[in-house]
């Protein structure tokens, strides 16, 4: 959402950004919009003066016994009445056309954001760690976790379908393994607060962070009114929703380990096989609340802590500056981490961390209070990965693979496996 005070004087500066994302220019709907809403409550403003003006007539009219200017003021203030009545429904229905508007409209990347128009012209910023070697042809991950008997997607079509997986024994305690490790990490050394929130939230919470109404589609949605998270960051960013905080509260970090779902809506034929591109998943995910001077400062720092799950996990990976046509929705700013898998030959996302500014803030009404100011200022909302647990488990599928089709076990997650140090077959 944006600031409609900040488009008045900015429109040109937000149609140029609009152009950047490749969207076309819209500052003269919206203000349009805006000047129709304006024009239309300095007109029910000035029918409640009349309004009050014509009362006091009333009044006067009776003390001095004048019926007919009596009758005349009544008259006058039923009419105006009717106008204020009907005149709030139509400045309801102008809001409704401007927030769907509003609403529809991506944020505006930052002025250092690469214009591009898909990820082929994502920016590289760095790439860390040395590819593994092998003396045998790497495999993927699904032929790795099928072959050991550990990772069944045949089962797990007959309950639920294609995109789902059915992990057992040492798979499944990899998974829990990865996530442990990760939460331990984020909260034990890098300041994170871990939060179990519900994977079941409102229209609201969604509308807060974005995904709705333009990505209802990606959304799997109750019969009742509720919808599973795509994300963790949709409770962990809703916790200051509707709220003032305390200046000194902020900066604010929040971790959990969910499962998401997601429709997967547009990626038929992408990614059929294998935990790539799954209905529900397991994720770690980080948000940050922060003041806005700090915001950028903090996308650096969660960033980071990404990537030391990568490092620790003995990982190579690359780190990506999302050019404007590959960005997110709410993202002004956004780093992708792509970490190396010698089965398929390429690096693949497995997190993503953006700094949202005061998008986000602006649809949940969320801000923090300056000590010495009346009302509050709008926070910075951020989010990453921390990391996808499943897409984790096929890069150490994948490079930590023997040539009997065994994996080792990564030396940093030996404490969480119960003493299995190599997974094979039984």
């Amino acid at each position: 959402m944006f600031d409609l005070k900040w488009i008045r004087e900015n429109s040109e500066a937000f149609d140029a950004g609009l152009a950047k994302r490749g969207a076309a220019p819209l500052s003269a709907d919206i203000l349009k919009i805006d000047g129709e809403r304006r024009d239309h409550l300095k007109a029910l403003q000035d029918a409640q003066a009349k309004r009050n003006a014509a009362s006091k007539e009333i009044g006067k009219a009776k003390a001095t016994g004048d019926e007919a200017a009596a009758t005349a003021a009544i008259a006058e203030v039923a009419k105006i009445k009717e106008f204020i009545q009907n005149g709030e429904e139509t400045e309801r229905e102008i809001n409704d056309r401007l927030n769907a508007l509003l609403s529809s409209i991506p944020n505006l990347p930052h002025e250092d954001v690469p214009v591009g128009n898909d990820e082929d012209e994502n920016e590289l910023v760095r790439t860390v760690g040395e590819k593994p070697s092998f003396d045998f042809e790497p495999k993927e991950h699904f032929d790795i976790g099928e072959a050991l008997g550990l990772m069944d997607f045949e089962t797990a079509a007959k309950m639920s379908g294609s995109r789902f997986v059915v992990l057992s024994g040492a798979l499944a305690r990899l998974e829990r393994a990865l996530a442990q490790f990760m939460l331990d990490l984020q909260t034990g050394e890098h300041g994170y607060t871990e939060v179990s929130p519900p994977t079941l939230v409102k229209a609201n919470a969604l509308y807060g962070t974005g995904q709705l109404p333009k990505f209802e589609e990606d959304l799997f949605k109750t019969t009742g009114d509720h919808y599973l998270i795509p994300t963790a960051e949709v409770p962990l960013t809703n916790i200051v929703a509707d709220s003032i905080i305390d200046e000194d509260y902020l900066p604010r970090r929040f971790t959990a380990f969910t499962p998401c779902f997601r429709s997967e809506a547009g990626s038929a034929g992408r990614d059929t096989r294998g935990m790539i591109r799954q209905h529900q998943f397991m994720k770690v995910e980080m948000v940050s609340v922060t003041k806005p001077e700090n915001s950028g400062e903090e996308l650096e720092r969660m960033t980071g802590c990404a990537e030391e799950v990568l490092k620790r996990l003995g990982l190579s990976y690359r780190v990506m500056k999302l050019c404007t046509g590959d960005m997110g929705f709410g993202a002004r700013r956004t780093y992708d981490l792509e970490v190396w898998l010698p089965g398929q030959d390429m690096y693949r996302e497995i997190s993503s961390c953006s700094v949202c500014g005061d998008f986000q803030a602006r649809r949940m009404n969320a801000r923090y209070r300056v000590e010495g100011e009346k009302g509050g200022r709008f926070v910075h909302t951020l989010n990453g990965s921390g990391l996808a647990v499943g897409r984790t488990m096929v890069a150490v599928l994948e490079n930590y693979q023997q040539a009997d089709g065994s994996v080792v076990v990564p030396e940093v997650l030996k404490p969480y496996m119960g003493g299995i140090d190599v997974i094979k077959t039984n």
